[in-house]
């Protein structure tokens, strides 16, 4: 009877983050998952008919096509390309495995239009999103986001990023409303307000990778895979396998 170090019950992404990172550690690893798809909740699903079965609903319904010819994701598949997200994968070197496609732009609604976030100079200058003198604050943010450091106490600007809220660090550079509405969800990505009570740091964190994302490929800070989202899950495995110890160590069971 084979013998494991280690066994990981469930394909989601973070078990199977798990296993690779424990195989490239050496580790004789078994994985194994109830269902007959890797993913977990983060699975992305096809045929179609495996989604209705999922949710437990009839269909699908006539008119949609060969249900093989649908690829449906549980779960956003976005990531930033400088997070840690795209650093684990290549740690692990499974990008040989995967291909990624930088996303070429996004988009933001505000006051009934639909509007293209910035990603340079020449958008900013010409984007509708604020005001000339917005722009020029706006700026001044970014500068003191890109040079801040949490270990300098000197590019804080006499703001302490442990108990300044949000809202205080807003009003230091005078934004007005729709800047801040446009800086905290289409920047920082928050899903509500409760971040303008909070302490800075993390928002300027989240403002600070956006920004660091984007330096990378100039359109967008965002990239997706090519292929289904939970194909990064058996990568990372193949990974490990590959980096570490031949095949026979990892085994990988769907029942």
């Amino acid at each position: 009877m084979a013998e494991f170090d280690v066994v990981v019950v469930g394909t989601g992404l973070k078990e199977c983050i798990l296993s690779g990172l424990l195989s490239i550690c050496g580790k004789k690893v078994l994985h194994i998952d109830q269902n007959p798809h890797y993913g977990g909740e983060c699975a992305s699903l096809s045929p179609l008919e495996e989604v209705y079965k999922r949710f437990h609903v009839p269909g699908p319904p006539k008119g949609m096509g060969q249900g093989k010819e649908w690829t449906i994701d549980l779960v956003p598949k976005f990531m930033m390309s400088n997070g840690q997200m795209v650093k684990m994968l290549l740690y692990t070197e499974v990008t040989r495995y995967m291909d990624f496609k930088v996303v070429e732009g996004s988009f933001v609604y505000q006051a009934g239009k639909i509007h293209k976030v910035p990603v340079t100079e020449a958008d900013a200058q010409a984007s509708d999103l604020m005001g000339m003198f917005d722009k020029r604050r706006f700026r001044k943010l970014l500068l003191f986001v890109l040079n801040f450091d949490e270990h300098d106490p000197r590019t804080f600007m006499d703001m302490d990023p442990n108990r300044t809220t949000m809202r205080d660090v807003f009003k230091h550079f005078d934004l007005g409303t729709d800047v801040v509405e446009f800086i905290g969800h289409a920047l920082a990505l928050q899903d509500g307000d409760e971040y303008l009570d909070q302490p800075c740091l993390q928002t300027i964190k989240r403002i600070k990778l956006y920004s660091d994302s984007l330096a990378r490929y100039n359109h967008s800070p965002y990239l997706y895979p090519l292929f289904a989202h939970y194909q990064k899950c058996p990568v990372l495995n193949k990974g490990g396998a590959a980096c570490s110890f031949s095949i026979a160590d990892w085994l990988f069971l769907l029942t």
